[in-house]
């Protein structure tokens, strides 16, 4: 899992404690705030996270008040939360920059699926050309793009190399499918999600002895063992 750094601003307190859980779940730092101001002033004074998720209605300095703030001094990923007018704070909150946006009540795993996409899309997975890696008997090469199992080698499509590839240099890492189109078809593609799942598919039939974990309505993950 992805260490990311998260500014929650939610002055209900049982909200953002629930909210707080399942972001620590998945391996993120998060700090919570009640109140605009001192979010505001707590970042003067530390480094930024990688992502805000803001309430809208706050005490001390209201969302848009603290949405200007962070945009006018980092370009930092923020998701609108609110339980006013959706379609008006919607509006509102896309003018100031805000990233994206979610009316409450909403479940906390969407509001996770959407931090996970925004996160993976800024961030995205870097691929490391290092020395060969051996997973479960498979010898994968990034620097010469070849897999041998045991001596023999494996043939792999293009595409079937790149996921590989791009699977194993991040051991463990959720990558969405957004960010594996990115890296395997590049931003121009404006395909099916279903191409990756079928890449997919046969990487896992080729090599049948890596654990290619699906992560419901997200996306894909390799384990160490």
């Amino acid at each position: 899992m992805n260490e990311f750094s998260v500014y929650l601003v939610e002055d209900e307190q049982n909200l953002g404690e629930v909210i707080k859980a399942y972001m620590e779940k998945e391996g993120w730092s998060v700090k919570h705030f009640t109140d605009g101001k001192e979010a505001h002033t707590y970042v003067q004074e530390h480094e930024p996270p990688h992502i805000w998720v803001l309430d809208i209605m706050l005490p001390g300095m209201d969302g848009y008040q603290l949405l200007k703030a962070i945009k006018s001094e980092a370009d930092t990923p923020v998701i609108f939360i609110s339980a006013r007018d959706k379609d008006l704070d919607r509006v509102l909150g896309l003018e100031l920059g805000s990233d994206d946006y979610l009316a409450k009540p909403f479940l906390p795993e969407e509001l996770i699926i959407r931090a996970k996409k925004l996160l993976h899309r800024v961030y995205p997975p870097e691929v490391r050309e290092e020395d060969a890696l051996e997973i479960n008997g498979y010898t994968i090469d990034p620097k010469s793009r070849t897999v041998h199992d045991g001596q023999d080698p494996i043939e792999l499509t293009t595409k079937e190399m790149d996921l590989v590839i791009l699977l194993t240099s991040n051991l463990g890492n959720a990558l969405s499918r957004e960010s594996i189109i990115e890296y395997v078809w590049g931003s121009d593609y404006f395909g099916s999600e279903r191409a990756v799942d079928d890449v997919v598919r046969r990487v896992r039939k080729k090599l049948s002895r890596i654990h290619v974990e699906t992560l419901y309505g997200y996306g894909y993950r390799v384990l160490s063992s």
